[in-house]
């Protein structure tokens, strides 16, 4: 099986690279530096990165389609949160746009979405969002035959072997991260982010605002809250994390540390070749909140790597450990480190 089952003629070979785009000028940033395809939102809540100053306008996304579409990218919607009750229609207009604007798939992650966009916009393609923490072969199967999902963006969670496994038993093509923000937990179930704020991630597209974050100082030590938690606690003068509660430390039986690993960054690009061979379709950048300094870093480290790979070249030397979360990252779940 190969990582290629959805390229067109004259695409590249090899799993597409998928990449983040907060902005217009960071679209444009993206589609220069190589993205296959760019994923964006609209500037509301029915994204999963709604934050001031981020996202596109109707007008701002018809440039932008139009902009990926002349230099052969395609642009991907993410309609990935949950509608809030009585407000649906906020979620359906943002899905009629994606249809009316042209743009190339729709990434959702809710049943009453799904089944909507499927009966409403037959010809639209829709991609799977990791929001919808679809893990194994019966509930893609579920997606694909219910709805005509074509592509499922799998969570943070499995291993290589686990992914591989999962595209023998389906038709359905994968997308996995490889670089960004590394969430532990299931995606889709971000509970304790919305008990401790108000905000959910997956509701209003808000993980840990900045409005509820606090540091202070304690004897010598940085206490970093959220809300009325504290989430971790760090020597005067070192580094301290944003609090977010999945990366949170815990003392338990007299040990004191994080369930997983410490806050750090996924970066898998050194498992390229593992993850073509496990048939994964797409490799996937986080990062609709960074810089276009960030996005031009990225995107082109990994269109290096993944071209140098197609080419049965060795992968380049690349580090991006500066742009990760405590300048440190990890393969997380694809090579089973922390669990």
């Amino acid at each position: 099986m190969t990582g290629a089952r959805a390229r067109g003629a004259g695409q590249r070979p090899g799993p597409e690279l998928i990449c983040p785009a907060g902005t217009p000028a960071a679209l444009r940033t993206a589609v220069a530096a190589g993205a296959d395809a760019v994923y964006c939102g609209f500037n509301d809540e029915t994204n999963a990165r709604n934050f001031p100053g981020l996202n596109f306008s109707r007008d701002e996304m018809a440039r932008a389609v139009r902009h990926a579409r002349e230099r052969g990218v395609r642009l991907l919607l993410a309609v990935n949160t949950f509608p809030r009750a009585g407000a649906f229609e906020l979620w359906t207009r943002a899905v009629d746009d994606a249809a009316r604007l042209g743009v190339d798939a729709v990434i959702l992650a809710d049943l009453g979405l799904l089944n909507y966009a499927a009966h409403r916009h037959p010809d639209l393609r829709l991609h799977l969002s990791v929001q919808a923490a679809a893990a194994n072969a019966d509930a893609i199967r579920f997606y694909a035959e219910t709805f005509g999902v074509k592509r499922v963006v799998l969570p943070r969670v499995l291993s290589v072997e686990e992914i591989a496994a999962i595209n023998d038993a389906v038709a359905c093509e994968t997308e996995v991260f490889v670089f960004g923000g590394l969430c532990v937990m299931a995606e889709g179930r971000c509970s304790l982010s919305s008990y401790a704020t108000g905000r959910s991630p997956n509701m209003n597209g808000v993980c840990s605002p900045a409005s509820h974050v606090a540091y202070r100082e304690e004897g010598e030590e940085l206490v970093a809250r959220l809300g009325d938690f504290t989430i971790d606690r760090v020597p005067r003068g070192a580094p301290a994390p944003y609090p977010t509660l999945c990366k949170g430390a815990f003392a338990a039986g007299g040990y004191r540390g994080h369930v997983f690993e410490d806050p750090a960054s996924l970066d898998a690009a050194t498992l390229i070749p593992q993850l073509a061979d496990a048939g994964v379709a797409a490799l996937k950048i986080e990062g609709r909140q960074r810089s276009r300094a960030y996005i031009e870093a990225v995107v082109g480290s990994f269109r290096r790597a993944i071209d140098a790979h197609a080419a049965g070249r060795p992968l380049p030397a690349g580090d991006l450990r500066r742009l990760s979360e405590g300048q440190s990252a990890t393969t997380g779940a694809y090579r089973k480190t922390w669990r």
